[in-house]
């Protein structure tokens, strides 16, 4: 796709990007197995900057990838660049690509923007395989004459393909991007890495802007030791537009090229210090792969489930020991500390050998000791001998932890204790009893649930498993001398559960000492009220004031209406009006003395 700069807007976007100096060289994607990697891509330039020739460029070029047919395929990255502020739309073999990521970089003596663009092309090349790539549409024409006067004017691109073949030596292979440039000298450290064995430990480079023809002063160099490739790049002439797998030396103004590095890297190496030097050259280092024999674990752990119970320290786990993205098995016992809140509480073990790719799963129970906060972080530690050493030398010493954060030991709810009830006999055993205000008086968390039952079973379910529970506690009523309330009081995650007791009993009775029975409805005979159905074997003996019995009754006959069916009157005729006395006896234990006293008829 077309730059469209007018002159004056690149001109003052000049003035304010002066002080843009790029981006560090940093890592990108780590792989360990049976890698490799291989550039190809092309430049656009049609002849080396600076020399003279017309000021024109391509849009398009084409260069071919070549695999074996055991290579599989397991990352494409595309990296395109060129002068001016970028072209981040373009196509590879028809298809349009739009950039993921993007560069930029100012070169400092002129003020010159330059561009990187990147993008993951992966399905792309999986799908194409091995064949000609033609990437179009990278078009620099309208900003080129900016640059030619100083002969950097130059555009251009490369792949990076990482695959995987099964009768490769177990690497690891790692890859590095960013877009710094040299100005007189830039160092570049590659961390991250893990030297086992230096034996045909490669570094390959994605740069930009090197000329053939200007070597002064230019070296890479490697821990401090100046490297070279003949007869591709001399040690003075680092960047010089080649490519180490085609051999070709015309690839103008930009170069993918390829050391051995085996006698520049030590064992137990964990980073490598890359150096640049350039007297007159303008070069832009876009993307660096390394890969070095490499044959290690890389345990790692992941806690899959925690089972906590109600009211115990005793918490049971499970977890995996994974071997991911590694070059060799991990070995049985490999030692797993176990920490909360930093402290020690427990150690395990792997149990078997662990191969690449694979993973071991297992359960311990952990018992929290006292001076752990109820609230705690949980950490698991693999190869760490619970001093926060391993004894396995692994690929990543940094990814052997698992950590929960906050886990909360799970407590009952507290609770209030709450009185028994107690109710008058309303008839044949029946109670009635009030206790609403019991849901807020137990509780002690106010957020917690509470729920009532007339069994422990109930309670014990909870009505949200099915129980039925009480929903009326404003007259709740019940046949049982004595009733058991079970209460349920839960949290979000356990339950306490309290009871207390409802008392029915038989109260003594109000006795109304009058009677008038003249059939008005009202005191027509001797009520006692809570005696009929409440004292079942009750009598009642009317006497008149010189003690002749006159009456008795029970619960199974009618209240006394002014006559007699004792003694003289019978029921033929109505008592006279006057004073009369009674004698209840209620026979019950609580109460073994009869009620006694005098009423009144009048007719």
């Amino acid at each position: 796709m077309k730059q469209k700069l007018p002159y004056y807007f690149f001109t003052l976007i000049l003035i304010l990007s002066s002080s843009m100096y790029g981006q560090d060289i940093s890592l990108y994607h780590q792989y360990n197995g049976r890698y490799d990697f291989v550039f190809f891509g092309n430049t656009l330039n049609t002849f080396e900057n600076g020399t003279g020739g017309p000021c024109v460029i391509n849009t398009s070029s084409s260069a071919l990838l070549s695999l074996n047919p055991d290579d599989e395929i397991e990352n494409a990255y595309l990296y395109w660049a060129g002068s001016g502020f970028g072209d981040f739309s373009v196509k590879l073999n028809e298809q349009d690509i739009t950039a993921q990521r993007t560069f930029r970089v100012t070169q400092g003596s002129s003020g010159l923007p330059f561009f990187s663009a990147f993008a993951d092309i992966t399905a792309q090349v999986k799908s194409t395989g091995s064949g000609v790539y033609n990437l179009s549409e990278l078009d620099l024409r309208d900003v080129l004459d900016y640059f030619c006067w100083n002969g950097t004017n130059f555009g251009g691109w490369a792949i990076v393909v990482v695959y995987k073949n099964a009768n490769l030596p177990l690497n690891q292979l790692t890859v590095y991007d960013g877009l710094q440039y040299v100005p007189d000298q830039i160092n570049i450290t590659l961390n991250s890495l893990n030297v086992i064995d230096n034996k045909d430990a490669r570094i390959g480079f994605v740069a930009w802007e090197g000329d053939r023809f200007i070597s002064v002063n230019e070296t890479l160099s490697i821990n401090g030791n100046p490297i070279s490739n003949l007869p591709l790049n001399p040690v003075d002439n680092a960047f010089n537009g080649t490519n180490s797998f085609t051999g070709s030396t015309s690839l103008y103004n930009m170069d993918l090229d390829v050391y051995n590095i085996q006698n520049n890297i030590s064992i137990g190496d964990t980073s490598a210090q890359i150096q640049l030097t350039s007297g007159q050259d303008f070069v832009m280092i876009n993307a660096i792969v390394t890969k070095l024999n490499s044959q290690l674990p890389d345990a790692t752990l992941r806690i899959n489930n925690l089972d906590l119970a109600c009211d115990s320290r005793k918490i049971a786990v499970d977890y995996s020991v994974y071997n991911t993205n590694s070059t060799a098995i991990i070995p049985a016992a490999t030692p797993i500390a176990i920490y909360a809140n930093g402290i020690l509480i427990g150690t395990t073990k792997t149990q078997n050998s662990i191969p690449i790719d694979g993973k071991e799963n297992n359960k311990i129970t952990l018992d929290i000791p006292e001076n752990i906060k109820n609230t705690f972080d949980l950490e698991f530690s693999v190869d760490d001998n619970g001093t926060r050493i391993g004894i396995v030398t692994e690929l990543n010493e940094e990814n052997n932890l698992s950590i929960i954060k906050n886990i909360s030991l799970r407590i009952s709810p507290k609770i209030n204790p709450v009185p028994d009830l107690e109710s008058c006999n309303q008839g044949f055993g029946i109670g009635s009893f009030n206790f609403s205000n019991y849901e807020e008086l137990v509780k002690v968390t106010a957020e917690d649930a509470v729920s009532f039952y007339t069994s422990l079973e109930g309670a014990t379910l909870g009505v949200e498993n099915g129980a039925n529970t009480i929903y009326n506690t404003y007259n709740f009523s019940t046949d049982k001398a004595i009733t058991t309330i079970y209460i349920r009081i839960k949290n979000e995650y356990c339950y306490s559960i309290t009871s207390f007791h409802l008392t029915t009993k038989n109260c003594a009775p109000t006795v109304y000492n009058f009677i008038s029975p003249n059939n008005d409805n009202r005191n027509d005979t001797f009520t006692n009220k809570g005696l009929r159905d409440v004292f079942l074997n009750f009598k009642i003996s009317i006497y008149s004031r010189w003690g002749a019995l006159l009456w008795q009754g029970n619960n199974s006959t009618s209240d006394w209406d002014g006559y007699a069916n004792k003694g003289m009157l019978l029921d033929n005729q109505r008592c006279p009006d006057g004073t009369y006395y009674y004698v209840i006896e209620l026979n019950d234990s609580d109460y073994p003395i009869p009620l006694v006293g005098f009423l009144y008829l009048s007719n």
